[in-house]
């Protein structure tokens, strides 16, 4: 009867080892001062500044890539998924106003090669970069049979902080108010199931590069506007954030709101990207349906007070990012209407 071993079942860990420790010194890029150890202990250490706060509130978040993944399997593309991951974890933080600190990742697969793990790794790195937090460590799971050889999973957890008097959560939002929307990067990381039913494969990969751009990363442009307002009444203007992922507008902006205020959306307010269209022409879509699928060129919604709108536009294009208004919120009972 024939030995059997670990690696023989599929599980190379000499192999899962070596990896670990070629991407430490690609790791540390990331790092910031409170940092305490290289990746690949059994827990991963960040000394939280206590100087640098007078009432911190850890702020947390996991969230995966979704089926963005098939594509970058299909033309083996996989340089910007870390990117994504990183994208819709510290996003979803910056909702609340909260800092992203750290960052843990999950890469779960069959059999992949070494150089489509280190891409992966360095999108995740690179994405952790743009965001200001540490890549301190995280989980590659080699699972044999769970994955089609090629093919993986990605997924990511964050935490962040935030002053607990400055935690933004959307009670302050009422009539009056307008929302601001930021423009995104093409589809980001939600409707791919959609995408994927509505192209071919070959359309899928003709139009790779433009499915393919990674989520953008809103953290500095945010941060910066929140530190740097010149007065606590300007700064407080900013009542409600949401990152428009899967149920887009229509759910993730009623998430923030009051039970007595709707909001309406003005959809001629901005120009949707072409991709968008393009998705809803060849597949038939609804509007309703492209609004509850789809960012539809708006990564990221602010509610602001209406007096300050026209300085809070103009401090995000001050840092490269366009915006404009795009609705009002108005009495109601926490329903969001597009017209």
């Amino acid at each position: 009867m024939a030995r059997m071993s670990y690696q023989k079942a599929g599980v190379d860990i000499r192999k899962a080892d070596i990896f670990k420790k070629r991407i430490k010194n690609l790791v540390r890029r990331s790092f910031r001062p409170e940092v305490l150890k290289d990746i690949g202990g059994f827990g991963s250490f960040f000394s939280l500044d206590k100087n640098k706060y007078r009432d911190p509130v850890l702020v947390s978040s996991a969230d995966g890539v979704g089926t963005k993944l098939k594509i970058a399997c299909l033309v083996n593309k996989h340089d910007t998924i870390g990117i994504d991951a990183v994208a819709m974890n510290v996003n979803d933080i910056l909702c609340t106003g909260a800092e992203p600190l750290f960052f843990l990742d999950y890469i779960a697969y069959s059999r992949l090669k070494d150089e489509t793990l280190e891409a992966i790794v360095r999108g995740i790195n690179n994405g952790c970069i743009e965001s200001g937090c540490s890549l301190i460590g995280g989980e590659t799971a080699q699972m044999p049979g769970m994955y089609r050889e090629g093919e993986y999973d990605v997924a990511g957890f964050c935490v962040g902080v935030a002053e607990r008097k400055e935690i933004i959560d959307g009670s302050r939002i009422a009539a009056g108010d307008v929302l601001i929307g930021l423009e995104s990067n093409g589809l980001h990381s939600n409707g791919y199931s959609l995408v994927r039913k509505v192209f071919s494969e070959k359309e899928l990969r003709r139009m790779s590069s433009e499915l393919l751009k990674p989520t953008r990363i809103y953290v500095k442009p945010i941060l910066s506007l929140l530190k740097n307002f010149r007065t606590k009444e300007l700064k407080n203007s900013i009542k409600g954030i949401s990152h428009i992922t899967g149920g887009a507008f229509y759910d993730k902006i009623a998430r923030i709101l009051p039970d007595n205020v709707d909001v309406r959306i003005n959809k001629n307010a901005w120009s949707v990207p072409k991709i968008f269209r393009l998705i809803q022409n060849k597949g038939g879509i609804l509007d309703k349906e492209m609004y509850h699928t789809l960012n539809m060129g708006i990564g990221m919604v602010l509610v602001v007070e209406a007096r300050y709108a026209g300085e809070v536009i103009a401090k995000l294009k001050a840092v490269g990012l366009d915006s404009c208004v795009i609705g009002e919120v108005v009495k109601g009972k926490k329903k969001v209407e597009i017209v």
